[in-house]
Order: structure tokens, then C-alpha cells, then sequence
């Protein structure tokens, strides 16, 4: 189980010394893998812990005015996805105004000699920090032989076709309701994790009551109906539906939220916190004219989400 720290302070004596990958790491796509693993072969060379270091809430979010919802994941999903890399430690650095404005110098004292005593750092080619944005790779090189720690830049990786992993080609793919190309950027399904809240319940008036969630500021794909696997807390099993991302145009609906019906289940599962991973884009949002002819395509979109489960 990976351990997680939210304070930089809360890191004990038996995590000190790791080999550490450092980034933002929204999502945890294929071109974050590369420097995790170069922060895993350190840790193996030196029979260190290997960690990562990540910020809360995501730097972009503190620093830009621009309200638009972004995310890929939130620190659950990262750790998550981080576990299934070998990952033993998340320190999770709180992010504030404050904090950006530390120099390259004083950032590399707080987190990586006081906070983490770090014995190797791993990082993409392209990573910055300190006021500025004074700190790179060079000055990370330059202070290693100073405070004892080596380090590892690692180039941007790319597909099979020339096109560079990244939260943003992320983000595009998901906006055009491209779930499998998000999924192969990732090495993984795109999910959104979030507790079940209590809805409208009309769903249950037409058969096909639903979970309810908030997308809080994940990034929000195409609008639309898609294919779906979720897993309920406190289980194990991934339980296929289907799921309606968006505003509800034929209700009246202001704010997106994820709506999903899950096949040959019939249970409460309010307050529950739940995953729901996108397999597949079955077609737009759109508004009915009654819900009548709204129960007739959820039943078609049903049975064509039924159908891409038995071919997956």
C-alpha cells in the first residue's frame, strides 16, 4: 500500500534518503511513467524508498484566474495510478502563492534536503521550479553536488505516431469524446472518482435509476452517453453500465454531472464513493421532447453499451 504524506514535515526517518521522482503528474500518463521509472531503477541501484513528489492544489490552479475545470485526476487517482508503478511514498507538498514565490534555491532546501533528504531526483527534461521558474535541470545537477543527491533528466516521450504523452493531448482527446485515445495516452481508462449524491431520482421513474456525481474540477470531456465500468467502494468487481455525462438539456439541467446505470444492479449506494472509468463514446447529449422518447434511447444506448462489454 502506498503511503501517503499531505505535509513534507510528516516524512520519517524510514522514507528519508528515497530516490524521488518530482512533477505535477495530473493524470499519471505514459510520459510520467518514464520518470518514475528512472526514479525506480535509482531506487534499486541504491536500496533506497521510491517517491514521488507532486503539489495540492495543482499549480495552475493557484496561479491562473482561469476558472475552467482541468484536472485529469485528483491526489487519490495519482496515488493510485503511482501504486501500480511500485511507487512506496507520495508526499503530496502543499501548493500556495506563498510557496511559488520561494527561490530555486530556497525550494530545494525546504523540499528535497530538509523535507525528503533525497538521494537521486528524477524529472522530465522540461521541469521548472523556484520563482521565476529559475530552477531546471542544470541547477538541480549543479546543488546534487552540493547536498549529495544525483540526478536523472528524462527526454519527453512519444507514441508510435511521433505524438509526445502529455496532460494536455489528455485533455484534447477527452474533449472530443476520443476515451480510447485518452486511454492509450494514460495506459489506462480515464475515470472520475467521486461520492454518489442523491439526484432527482426520475431515473427510477423510466427504469434505469442512476449514481449521481459531481465532477468537482476534473476536466470534462464531450458531453454525452459512454460506455462505462464502475467499481464501488468496498468491492472488487468492475460492474459494467452505462452513463450519461452532462446538463440534462431535457430536464432542465444547468451543470454537468455524471449520471450511470448500472446493468443487473439494484442497490443503495448514496454517499458511496464510486469509480467510473469511460470505455467508449456511444453519442452527444441532445435533448427529447418527452420522456417517453427519452426512456426509448436509453434503452437503445443500453443496448448498444451492453454490446461493447461483451466484445471488450
Amino acid at each position: 500500500m502506498i503511503e501517503v504524506f499531505h505535509r513534507l514535515e510528516d516524512i520519517h526517518g524510514a522514507r528519508r534518503g528515497a530516490a524521488v521522482a518530482i512533477g505535477n503528474f495530473d493524470g499519471v500518463h505514459r510520459g510520467h511513467a518514464a520518470v518514475i521509472q528512472a526514479a525506480a531503477a535509482a531506487a534499486r541501484a541504491r536500496g533506497v524508498s521510491l517517491g514521488v513528489l507532486t503539489f495540492e492544489p495543482h499549480p495552475r490552479s493557484v496561479l491562473s484566474d482561469d476558472p475552467t475545470p482541468f484536472r485529469l485526476s485528483d491526489w487519490r487517482g495519482n496515488a493510485r495510478a503511482l501504486e501500480s508503478f511500485g511507487v512506496d511514498f507520495l508526499a503530496i507538498c502543499p501548493f500556495t502563492r506563498e510557496f511559488a514565490s520561494l527561490s530555486a534555491d530556497d525550494f530545494l532546501k525546504l523540499a528535497l534536503v530538509d523535507g525528503l533528504a533525497a538521494s537521486h531526483i528524477a524529472v522530465g527534461e522540461d521541469f521548472r521550479f523556484g520563482k521565476g521558474r529559475a530552477g531546471d535541470t542544470r541547477f538541480l545537477i549543479e546543488a546534487g553536488a552540493a547536498h549529495g543527491f544525483s540526478v536523472t533528466s528524462v527526454p519527453a516521450m512519444a507514441g508510435a505516431d511521433g505524438v509526445v504523452f502529455s496532460s494536455s493531448m489528455v485533455r484534447r482527446a477527452l474533449a472530443a469524446g476520443d476515451v480510447e485515445r485518452a486511454a492509450a495516452l494514460l495506459g489506462r481508462p480515464w475515470e472520475i472518482e467521486a461520492v454518489v449524491a442523491h439526484g432527482d431520482k426520475r431515473g427510477r421513474t423510466i427504469g434505469f435509476p442512476t449514481m449521481n456525481m459531481d465532477l468537482g474540477d476534473l476536466v470534462r470531456p464531450a458531453l454525452g452517453v459512454y460506455t462505462v465500468k464502475a467499481l464501488i467502494a468496498g468491492e472488487t468487481a468492475w460492474r459494467g453500465g452505462v452513463a450519461n455525462l452532462g446538463k440534462r438539456p431535457t430536464v432542465g439541467g444547468l451543470n454537468e454531472r455524471l449520471e450511470t446505470h448500472l446493468f443487473d444492479f439494484d442497490r443503495d449506494v448514496y454517499d458511496k464513493r464510486v469509480r467510473v472509468q469511460l470505455l467508449r463514446f456511444i453519442r452527444p447529449e441532445q435533448k427529447f421532447d418527452s420522456f417517453e422518447a427519452l426512456k426509448t434511447q436509453i434503452a437503445r444506448d443500453a443496448a448498444t453499451a451492453r454490446g461493447h462489454l461483451t466484445q471488450a
